[in-house]
C-alpha cells in the first residue's frame, strides 16, 4: 500500500447527510455574506457540483450494480460500457476531493464494494489503463478506510462507564445495558461500522492490513489500560538492578492487572474480535490469540523476572500473593482460551510451579536464619531473644494470613521441601520411629514448621550458655519458651495445624526450667535457715544463729539487687515466677524468726541480725524481674 495515496487524515469519514451539509453551507453563506460578497458565487457552484455529482454517482451505482451481475453471471466478459469509464472519474475526483463519503446509509462502503468487484473481475481484462485506474483507486478507498477502522477502534467510548446513581438508573439495569451494547467499551454504534470496515477490506484483498490494524490497536489499548492500573512492564534485567522495595511495589499493580485481564478483559476481547470480525471465525480465532497470547506472555514475563531476584524470607509474602493469583484466576481463562490456547496453560502452570518451589525454598530459608544467628553477647536480664520474636511473629503471620496457600504450596511441592534443611527432628516422647516431623499423617508444611520450632529451641538452649548464671540462663529460657508458647497459642490455624503435641514438650520444659531456677536461687537461700547445727546439748548456740540471720540478710540482698534486673515481660509467667518464690520463701524464713528470734538479745542485736520482716521479703520479691535497679528502701527501720 502506497502512503502517497493515503489521505491526510481521516475526517473524510465523519457522520453527515445531504441535509446537514446543505444547512451547514447555508449557514456558513449567511455569516460570510457581508464579509465576503464574492464568494456567494463560488460556493453556489461547489453546492451545484456536490448535488451534480451526488446524483450522478446514485444513477451510475444502478447500472454499474447491473454490469457486475453480467460479468459475475456470464462466461464471456461483455464489452465495457461507457458509464464505467465515467462512473471510475466520478469516484476518483470524489476521493481526489477528500469529499465525505461516509454516510450512515452505507454509500461509500456499496462504492468501494463495487470498485473492489470491478477490478476483481476486470484484472484479465484487455484494458490495462482502466484496471489499473481502478485498482489505484480501490488502494486509495482501502487506505481512508484503514484510516476509519483505526479512528473509530483508537476511540472507545468510554462516557458509558459511568456510576449508576448519576443517572438515576438502576444498577443491575445499567449492567444489563453496558453487557449487551459496551462490553468492550465501544458502542453499539461503532461496532457494526467496524464490522462492515473489517468485510470490505477482507473482500478487497486488504485483509493483512486490517488484521494489522486491529492487533495493533487493540494491544495498544489494552496497554494503555494496564497501565493506567499501576501495572508497568519489567524485564528480566530490570528487576535484577531493582532494589526489593521498588520492585515489591509493582506486585499490588500486576495482581490487579492479572485479574482483570483473566476476568474481564480476555473475555471482552474475544467477543469484539468475534464481532467485529463475523463471519471469518479462523481470522478471528488468529488475531484473538496473538493479542492474548502477546499481553498474556508480558505478564508472565514479570512473575519470571520477580522469581529471579535473591531469595530472602521478607520476600516470601509477595511470592504468595503472586502464587495465589496464578492459582486462583487459572480456571478463568478456560471458558476464554480455546484449545489452541494449550500452551498459555502451560505457561501458566510452569510459571506457577516456579513461583510455588521458591516460595518453599524462601520458608525453608528460615532455618538458614537461625542458623547464622552466632550472635556470642547474651541478651540483658534473660529477656526473649530478638531471633525469637522474628521467627514466630513470622510463623504467625505465615499461618494466619496464608495457611491455605502455604499449605496447598508445600503439598503439590513437597519433594523440595528438604533440599536446604539438614537438621535432624527431635522426638518429643523419645520414640524416634513413631513421633518424627516427617509423619505420614502429617502435612509438609506443619512438618517443617516443627522442625524451625526444634531448631529454634535448640539455638536457644546454645545461647543459654551464654550466661554464667544458671539461674539467669533458666529465666532466658523461660522467657523464650512462654514467648514461644503463647505465639502457637494465639493463633488458631497453627495451633490447630500443629495440634498439642509441641505445646505440651514446650509447657514441661518450662516446668523443668522453673524447678532448675527455684533450686539454683532459692532453696541455696532457704540453707541458711537450716536447723542442723543450731543445738548442741538442748541449747541454741548463739554464734551460730547469728552467722545463720547474717547469711540469709546478705544471700536475699544479693538475690534481690541481682534479680530486680533480670526481666520476664510475660505478666502471667512473672506473677507464676513470685508466687511460687513466697510460697516457699515466706512460711520457711516466719517460721525460723518465730523460733529463734528470741535468743537474741533485744535492741541492737536483733536490730543488726534481723533485717528482715516477713512482710518485707515478700515485698522484695514483688520486685523481681522488673528489669529495674534493686534497692531496699522501702525496707521499714
Amino acid at each position: 500500500m502506497e502512503e502517497n495515496h493515503k489521505p491526510a487524515t481521516s475526517s473524510s469519514f465523519k457522520k453527515g447527510d445531504d441535509k446537514e451539509e446543505s444547512s451547514e453551507v447555508e449557514k456558513t453563506e449567511k455569516e460570510t455574506k457581508s464579509e465576503q460578497p464574492q464568494s456567494q458565487d463560488i460556493d453556489d457552484k461547489e453546492k451545484e457540483e456536490r448535488a451534480g455529482i451526488k446524483h450522478t454517482l446514485q444513477k451510475s451505482y444502478d447500472d454499474i450494480e447491473t454490469f457486475l451481475s453480467k460479468l459475475e453471471n456470464d462466461a464471456e466478459a461483455p464489452e465495457i460500457p461507457d458509464f464505467v469509464h465515467k462512473y471510475v472519474d466520478l469516484v476518483e475526483m470524489k476521493l481526489s476531493k477528500h469529499e465525505p463519503l461516509f454516510h450512515d446509509d452505507g454509500s461509500f462502503l456499496k462504492v468501494v464494494d463495487q470498485i473492489s468487484r470491478l477490478y476483481k473481475h476486470l484484472s484479465d481484462s484487455v484494458e490495462a489503463p482502466l484496471t489499473n485506474r481502478i485498482g489505484q483507486i480501490q488502494q486509495q478507498a482501502m487506505c481512508y478506510l484503514e484510516d476509519e477502522f483505526r479512528s473509530l477502534l483508537e476511540e472507545p467510548d468510554l462516557k458509558q462507564e459511568v456510576v449508576a446513581d448519576q443517572h438515576g438508573e438502576d444498577q443491575s439495569t445499567l449492567d444489563q445495558s453496558k453487557e449487551e451494547s459496551n462490553f468492550s467499551g465501544y458502542s453499539y454504534q461503532v461496532i457494526p461500522k467496524l464490522n462492515k470496515i473489517a468485510k470490505e477490506m477482507i473482500f478487497g484483498g486488504y485483509e493483512s492490513e486490517c488484521c494489522e490494524a486491529y492487533m495493533v490497536t487493540r494491544r495498544n489499548i489494552i496497554d494503555e489500560t494496564l497501565n493506567k492500573l499501576g501495572y508497568e512492564k519489567i524485564s528480566i534485567d530490570e528487576a535484577q538492578k531493582m532494589q526489593w522495595e521498588a520492585l515489591e511495589k509493582n506486585i499490588p499493580p500486576w495482581i490487579k492487572a492479572f485479574k482483570q485481564c483473566t476476568k474481564v478483559y480476555f473475555s471482552n476481547e474475544c467477543r469484539l474480535v468475534e464481532t467485529v470480525f463475523s463471519g471469518y471465525p479462523s481470522l478471528s480465532t488468529n488475531l484473538f490469540s496473538n493479542i492474548v497470547r502477546g499481553v498474556f506472555l508480558q505478564l508472565l514475563n514479570f512473575v519470571e523476572a520477580v522469581a529471579t531476584i535473591k531469595r530472602s524470607t521478607e520476600k516470601l509474602f509477595k511470592f504468595l500473593d503472586i502464587y495465589d493469583t496464578l492459582r486462583d484466576n487459572l480456571s478463568s481463562l478456560d471458558g476464554v482460551l480455546p484449545k489452541w490456547a494449550e500452551e498459555l496453560r502451560n505457561e501458566m502452570t510452569t510459571t506457577r510451579c516456579r513461583i510455588g518451589e521458591m516460595a518453599i525454598f524462601i520458608f525453608c530459608d528460615l532455618e538458614n536464619a537461625i542458623k547464622s544467628d552466632t550472635g556470642k553477647t547474651p541478651v540483658p536480664g534473660g529477656a526473649v531473644h530478638p531471633l525469637t520474636r522474628y521467627t514466630m511473629n513470622y510463623l504467625k503471620y505465615a499461618c494466619d494470613e496464608y495457611k491455605e496457600t502455604i499449605e496447598k504450596v508445600f503439598k503439590d511441592h513437597s519433594k523440595i521441601e528438604r533440599a536446604n534443611s539438614t537438621n535432624k527432628p527431635r522426638s518429643y516422647d523419645g520414640d524416634s520411629e513413631k513421633n518424627k516431623y516427617d509423619d505420614e499423617n502429617q502435612s509438609p508444611f506443619v512438618g517443617q514448621v516443627l522442625r524451625i520450632l526444634d531448631l529454634l529451641d535448640s539455638a536457644l538452649e546454645a545461647k543459654s550458655k551464654l550466661y554464667k548464671d544458671i539461674a539467669l540462663s533458666c529465666i532466658f529460657m523461660m522467657n523464650n519458651g512462654r514467648y514461644m508458647l503463647q505465639k502457637i497459642k494465639s493463633s488458631a490455624e497453627i495451633h490447630q495445624a500443629m495440634k498439642d503435641t509441641w505445646c505440651r514438650k514446650t509447657s514441661s520444659d518450662l516446668r523443668n526450667y522453673h524447678q532448675t531456677y527455684k533450686r539454683e536461687t532459692w532453696m541455696k537461700l532457704l540453707g541458711c535457715l537450716n536447723v542442723e547445727g543450731l543445738n548442741v546439748n538442748g541449747k541454741v548456740v548463739k554464734p551460730v544463729l547469728k552467722e545463720r540471720f547474717k547469711s540469709f540478710n546478705a544471700m536475699f540482698d544479693d538475690i534481690h539487687r541481682t534479680q530486680s534486673l533480670w526481666v520476664v515481660n510475660d505478666k502471667q509467667l512473672q506473677s507464676e515466677l513470685r508466687v511460687s518464690i513466697s510460697a516457699i520463701v515466706i512460711p520457711a524464713y516466719r517460721s525460723f524468726l518465730a523460733r529463734f528470734s528470741g535468743y537474741l538479745d533485744p535492741g541492737r542485736q536483733t536490730e543488726k541480725y534481723i533485717k528482715f520482716q516477713p512482710e518485707d521479703i515478700e515485698t522484695f520479691i514483688d520486685d523481681l524481674f522488673d528489669g529495674n535497679s534493686g534497692s531496699m528502701s522501702r525496707k521499714k527501720p
